[in-house]
C-alpha cells in the first residue's frame, strides 16, 4: 500500500470528539510516510497511542516520560546511525511537555545537531490533566489553575515564545502550522524531514473541551486564527525567514476569542486592546517586513 493511502491513525482510537491533535498528527504521519519512529512523551497524544498491547498508531511509538522527548531522539538518532540506517525520527509533544517540562533536553538535543523532526501541537495548556495553565497558554485565558472568579484571577502572564528559543539555537528548520491549512503543513513538514539535523513545527492545536467551543468548529477556529492575524504562518529555512501566509483582509480577532468559554469574561474594551495590538504588530511586518519578536501583551 502506497503511504498516500496508509492509514497512520486507527480507527476505534481515544481522543476527543473534535480533537486538533490527532489531525495534525494524521497529517504530520502522512507528510512523512511509513519509514518513521514516533516518539511521544506524556500529552494528549501519549493516552491515545494506546496501552501496550494495544496501539491506535499505525507506526512504531515509543512513549516517555514528560520530560524525556528530547533525550529518546537523541538516543534513537545516535543508534540508527550508528546502525547505517535511515528513518525520520518525529517527536510529537504537546506544549505542556515542549514549553516547561521538557524544555531543557529538547534544547539540549537541537544544540547538539541530531536529526528529528520535532512537531509542538499547541492546545495552550495541560489538557490531559484538567485544563491547568501551561508557559503556552495567553494572557487572558481561563483555566483549571487560574480560574477567575471574585479575585478575577485569569492568566495574566505572556506566553513564552518558543519558536523565538527554538531558532535562538541556530536550527537549520524551524515552521509554524495550522491544521486548517494541510498542503502548507504537509509541506513544511516533507521540508524538516529532508533536511538534516533538527527541524522544529509549532502548529496551534484548538481543543474543544479546554478552551470550551463546539467540537464541530475544530478547523474553522484553527482557521480564524491564520486569517485573523493571531496565529502567524512563516519558516525560518536555513536562516531565511519568510512568511508563508499574509492574510489579506484580516477578520477582527473577537471572532477568534469570543466563541471560546475560556475568555468568555472578555469585555469591549480588552477585545479592543487585543485589536488594537494585532494592528500595531502588522503595520510593523507591514512596513519593516517580519522578524521573530518576543510577544509581551500581559493580561
Amino acid at each position: 500500500m502506497g503511504s498516500e493511502h496508509a492509514e497512520f491513525v486507527m480507527r476505534g482510537n481515544s481522543s476527543c470528539a473534535g480533537c486538533g491533535a490527532i489531525l495534525i498528527l494524521r497529517q504530520v504521519a502522512e507528510a512523512i510516510g511509513p519509514n518513521q519512529i514516533m516518539v511521544i512523551p506524556a500529552c494528549c497524544m501519549g493516552a491515545v497511542a494506546g496501552r501496550f498491547p494495544s496501539a491506535s498508531f499505525n507506526v512504531p511509538v515509543l512513549r516517555t516520560a514528560f520530560a524525556s522527548a528530547g533525550s529518546f531522539l537523541s538516543g534513537l538518532d545516535a543508534s540508527i546511525k550508528a546502525r547505517g540506517e535511515k528513518t525520520t525520527l518525529v517527536g510529537f509533544a504537546g506544549d505542556g511537555a515542549t514549553v516547561d517540562i521538557g524544555l531543557a533536553v529538547l534544547s539540549g538535543a537541537i544544540e547538539r545537531g541530531h536529526d528529528f523532526v520535532y512537531v509542538c501541537y499547541d492546545n495552550e495548556g495541560y489538557m490531559n490533566t484538567g485544563f491547568q495553565r501551561s508557559g503556552s497558554t495567553p494572557p487572558g485565558a481561563r483555566t483549571s489553575t487560574t480560574p477567575g472568579g471574585v479575585l478575577e484571577h485569569y492568566k495574566t502572564e505572556a506566553r513564552k515564545d518558543i519558536a523565538k528559543i527554538v531558532a535562538a539555537h541556530g536550527i537549520p528548520y524551524l515552521a509554524t502550522a495550522s491544521p486548517a491549512h494541510p498542503d502548507d503543513l504537509k509541506r513544511k513538514v516533507k521540508r524538516a524531514a529532508e533536511i538534516e539535523g533538527p527541524a522544529f513545527l509549532h502548529v496551534i492545536s484548538p481543543c474543544p473541551l479546554g478552551w470550551g467551543f463546539p467540537s464541530s468548529q475544530t478547523v474553522q477556529l484553527a482557521r480564524i486564527a491564520v486569517e485573523s492575524g493571531l496565529w502567524k504562518l512563516y519558516e525560518l529555512d536555513l536562516g531565511a525567514l519568510r512568511l508563508t501566509q499574509s492574510p489579506k483582509n484580516r477578520k477582527p480577532v473577537r471572532e477568534f476569542f469570543s466563541v471560546q468559554s475560556r475568555f468568555a469574561h472578555l469585555t469591549d474594551d480588552v477585545y479592543q486592546r487585543l485589536q488594537d495590538a494585532v494592528d500595531e504588530e502588522w503595520k510593523v511586518i507591514e512596513e519593516e517586513g517580519f522578524s521573530l519578536r518576543c510577544e509581551t501583551v500581559r493580561a
